[in-house]
Formats: C-alpha cells, structure tokens, sequence
C-alpha cells in the first residue's frame, strides 16, 4: 500500500450548457462521501471559457511540475521524452463546416484504426516536410502524431477538450502575424487534400465521417526531463462521459471510480498516509487535504455525520 498518493479526477461533474453552471456532486458516492467528510478544500484552479488549457490539464501539469501558462504547456515533449526540441502533438479530427461555423467532432468518433493513420501520415508528412515540420507516429492513438519544428517553440495551442460544443471562431482559426499562420496554411492545404483522398472516400462508403483536418495540441519544449511523479494517479473513466454530457454512462462510471480509486485513497487517508485529491470540472479544479481537526469532530466526519464539502460549489 502507498504511503502517499494524490487522485486527480478529470471530469468529476458534467458541463452544463447554455451558461448555466455545472450541476454540483450529489448525490456523493460511498467512498467520496466518506474522504470529503475527513478533507478540507485546498488549492483551486478557476478557468474561463476561452482559456486555452482546462482546468484538470493545468492541475495535472502543476502535480507533474511541468513548466508553462496555460496554453503552453509542453505535454507533447514531456510525453515522449524529447528534450531541447520543439514539438506539439498533431491530433486527425472532423471538422463540421455550417454556413456560418466550423464545429470540431470528438476525435474518437473518427474510429481510426492503425493502417488509415499510416496511410494518412504517408500523404500529408511531405507537405509538413517543406515547412520544417517533421511528423512520426509516437505510441498513442491512430491519429496523434509527434509533430517535431522550431515553429513549435512558444506557440500557444488550444486543449481540444475545451472547444467540444463550441464553435471555432476566427480567433482560434486565424493566427495571422505568428508561427499559427504556417501551421493554419497547412490545415488549408489538407483539407483540399483530404477532400479527394481514397481513405476518405472509402471510410464515407462505410458511413463514417471524413478525416478533414488537423489540430495541435501540447506545443512547446522541455530544457530537461521531467519524470511523471509517482504519487500522482490520473482517472479518465468520467472524461469522455462528462464531455458528452451522458448523464447515466456518468453516473455508472462514478460508481466504478468510487469503487476502486477513491476506496484506495481512503485507505491511504485512514492509515495516516499523504493524501490528496483533485476533482476537476470545465471550469474548475478543486484539490482536498487532509482536515486539521479535533478527535471529535475528525469522529463525526469519518461516521459520515459532517461533511466538510458537498459539491455545492462549482466545479
């Protein structure tokens, strides 16, 4: 059993829309009940809608010590280790095109499988190439690639996350006057060429969406490595779910994770242990410590009898 170990929760609560804030956490589940009931709201991480990082991207990025505002945190090096070299991850994804607005698909809905990614990296890596944008698989879903070029030192790349539901405005599409006009002349010069290419023609038989642009993510460079801490355990099963806005895959992946990962941080919590936890929202993120109390009041709050955070405040 660890002796120290920090849960941080991506998508705790779902998005409510329209402006409206998120519906809190209730009704809380057995084992998150009984760890607010025994912690006390910490550090807080408050995020606007335009920002260009979520709010459990910057948490996640704080509890590594990777470098970096929002916007410009360099998790594509950091992911594969690349050190002294500018590089951002390079996601395929669907662009909807309306008359008045592009909306961007959730890339899993593409359901790209290995020999379409390779296809596709062969066609588009030569354009890339000429701008002195070398591209190559990195290990992690068909589709994301390890984009490596200088144009990718400082350059502030937007979190797909925080643009699903939304529309892309000209702020986010333009990139005049930066290194974001090179790479938004190449997402023009793809989309023309994945507009005839075989795979999407084939993939549009089969009733699948064409892949018809690109998006990049965690630009930037590391000066040095930094080791992913070993404390710090990462839950995604509410992510996708939250993201949706699926009300009931929410609430069954939530008994899942109170089941097992917030059951194990209770036992680090009980056995005196170092324990943290962080619930992120798409606003928000909320880190808990251990509560400094009396045996009493420390009695009622671990019976259940006290909590000491409900969900009322928003994440």
């Amino acid at each position: 059993m660890p002796d120290q170990l920090h849960l941080i929760i991506a998508g705790a609560v779902l998005p409510q829309g329209g402006g409206e804030p998120a519906p809190p956490l209730q009704p809380l589940t057995t084992h998150l009940r009984a760890l607010l009931a025994v912690m006390a709201p910490h550090e807080r991480i408050e995020c606007r809608e335009d920002d260009p990082s979520t709010p459990f991207e910057l948490a996640l990025a704080q509890a590594y010590g990777l470098p970096g505002s929002s916007g410009q945190i360099p998790w594509a090096a950091f992911k594969t280790g690349s050190i002294a070299l500018p590089c951002a991850f390079i996601k395929l994804c669907h662009w909807q095109v309306g008359a008045d607005h592009v909306r961007l698909s959730p890339p899993e809905d593409l359901a790209l499988d290995e020999e379409t990614s390779r296809t596709l990296l062969a066609a588009m890596a030569p354009y890339f190439l000429e701008d002195g944008i070398t591209l190559a698989p990195c290990g992690t879903l068909p589709g994301t690639w390890l984009a490596t070029g200088d144009v990718f030192r400082g350059l502030r790349s937007v979190s797909m996350d925080t643009l699903m539901g939304r529309h892309l405005t000209r702020s986010l599409l333009d990139g005049a006057g930066t290194p974001a006009a090179t790479l938004r002349r190449l997402q023009n010069e793809m989309q023309m060429l994945l507009y005839t290419h075989p795979t999407n023609e084939a993939r549009q038989q089969l009733g699948l969406a064409p892949v018809n642009s690109f998006w990049v993510t965690g630009a930037g460079v590391l000066d040095h490595a930094i080791a992913p801490a070993s404390d710090v355990q990462v839950e995604s099963r509410l992510h996708a779910p939250a993201l949706r806005g699926d009300m009931a895959a929410h609430a069954k992946a939530w008994q899942a994770v109170d089941a097992d990962a917030c059951a194990a941080l209770l036992v680090v919590l009980r056995a005196g242990g170092d324990a943290r936890l962080t619930l992120c929202g798409d606003r928000a993120a909320q880190s808990f410590l251990p509560a400094e109390t009396g045996l009493w009041s420390r009695f009622k709050r671990v019976s259940g009898l006290q909590p000491i955070w409900d969900g009322r405040e928003q994440l």
